[in-house]
C-alpha cells in the first residue's frame, strides 16, 4: 500500500528547543515509518526579521545534525535545505499574487511579530518577509502535494491559508494542487514558556530561563525546570487555564513518557510540586543526554552533506515536476497553450 506523504519544516531563527522536539521532531521521527515524510531546514524564513550571517549558518548546521540526532533516518525521510531547492521562491511569488493583503494582514503571527519587532527596536521598520512569509509557507507545502502537514496550534490559521490559496488557483487554471489537511498531535503539541506558561516555549525568547535548547548543558536543564513558575497551591493536576505552568510541566512528562494525561496525574497525585520538577528534569535530561551525545558524533561528519544533498535531489525532482505544471496551467510557460 503506497504511504501518504506528510510534509513539515522548522525554521531557523534560533536554536532547537524542548518545545520544538515534543512538538514537532518527536512526531516526524514517530511519523517517518508509516508516512512519506519530508522534512526541511526553513532557512529562508529564517531571514525574515535581521539574523547575522555566521548565526545563520551556525543555526543551520546545527539543526541539521539535531533532526538526525533526534532519531530521523535519510533512509526513511526527505531532509532537505529548503534553499536547495529553487522552486520554494519560484511557486511563492505565482502564490503570493494571487493572495490578497487583507488575508496576509489577518495573520495573527504578522499581528504578533510586528508588534515585537516595533518593541525591540523602538522604531516602524517592518521586514516586509514578516507579511509575505505565508505564501513561502504555502509554496514549500503546494510543491510536494503532502496529504498532511503537522503543525502546532499556532501555524493551523497559515495551513487553512494555503488550503484556501490553492482552492482558488485550482478553480480559476485547473487542478494544480492537492488539498492538505493540518495533523496535530494530541498531547505536547504546543508546549509552553516556563517563566510565563502563557505563551509558547519559543527560540526567539530573550529569557533564557523561559526554554530548554535541546544542546543546553545539562545541570543547566535542571535548574530551568527546577526555576519553572508554577503557582502556591501545591496541587498536581491538569488545568491549563487555571494552572498554566503545573499543566505545562505535566503536558512535558506526559510527551516525554507517552503516557495519557490520566495516567501522569494519578502519578503525581499526593504529590509536591518538588516531586514533579525532579520528575520532569529526570525525563527531559536522560532524552537530551542521547541526543546531544549523537549530535555530537554527526556535526562535522561528511555524512552530514550527503543526507542533505540525498534529500534536496529527491525534492528537486518532485518540485520540478510541479512547477512545469504550475507554469503550463497559468500561462507563464509561452510554448504551453
Amino acid at each position: 500500500m503506497e504511504k501518504k506523504r506528510m510534509l513539515s519544516g522548522i525554521t531557523t531563527t534560533g536554536q532547537l528547543t524542548l518545545g520544538n522536539y515534543i512538538g514537532a521532531l518527536r512526531n516526524f521521527v514517530n511519523l517517518q515509518d508509516e508516512f512519506e515524510m519530508f522534512v526541511f531546514i526553513a532557512n529562508l524564513h529564517g531571514i525574515t526579521t535581521p539574523i547575522a550571517k555566521d548565526t545563520l549558518r551556525n543555526n543551520i548546521k546545527s539543526m541539521v545534525a539535531l533532526y538526525f540526532a533526534c532519531g530521523l533516518d535519510p533512509n526513511k525521510a526527505t531532509v532537505f535545505l529548503q534553499s536547495d531547492v529553487l522552486e520554494h521562491t519560484q511557486l511563492a511569488w505565482i502564490l503570493q499574487c494571487h493572495t490578497t493583503l487583507g488575508e496576509l494582514q489577518r495573520m495573527t503571527q504578522f499581528k504578533d511579530k510586528s508588534t515585537k519587532v516595533k518593541a525591540e527596536n523602538g522604531t516602524e521598520f517592518i521586514p516586509t518577509g514578516i507579511l509575505t512569509y505565508p505564501t513561502l509557507m504555502a509554496a514549500d507545502i503546494l510543491l510536494y502535494d503532502p496529504e498532511f502537514v503537522p503543525v502546532g496550534k499556532d501555524q493551523k490559521q497559515h495551513v487553512e491559508l494555503t488550503r484556501n490559496i490553492a482552492e482558488r488557483l485550482n478553480n480559476k487554471f485547473g487542478t494544480m494542487f492537492a488539498i492538505p489537511q493540518d495533523y496535530t498531535p494530541k498531547v505536547g503539541s504546543k508546549i509552553m514558556d516556563l517563566q510565563d506558561p502563557s505563551k509558547k516555549m519559543s527560540k526567539s525568547s530573550t529569557n533564557p530561563k523561559s526554554f530548554i535548547w535541546l544542546l543546553d548543558d545539562l545541570n543547566i536543564v535542571r535548574n530551568k525546570i527546577k526555576a519553572a513558575v508554577t503557582d502556591s497551591e501545591n496541587l498536581i493536576k491538569y488545568d491549563p487555564e487555571n494552572k498554566p505552568g503545573v499543566s505545562n510541566l505535566l503536558t512535558i512528562y506526559a510527551a516525554l513518557t507517552e503516557k495519557p494525561m490520566s495516567e501522569v496525574e494519578k502519578f503525581f497525585s499526593n504529590q509536591d510540586y518538588g516531586v514533579l520538577k525532579a520528575e520532569v528534569s529526570e525525563v527531559v535530561v536522560t532524552l537530551l543526554s542521547k541526543i546531544q551525545e549523537k549530535y555530537h558524533q554527526l556535526y562535522n561528519s561528511q555524512q552530514l552533506e550527503e543526507w542533505l544533498e540525498l534529500g534536496a535531489k529527491k525534492a528537486r525532482h518532485i518540485a520540478q515536476k510541479k512547477m512545469t505544471k504550475v507554469l503550463n496551467l497559468t500561462g507563464l510557460n509561452y510554448k504551453r497553450k
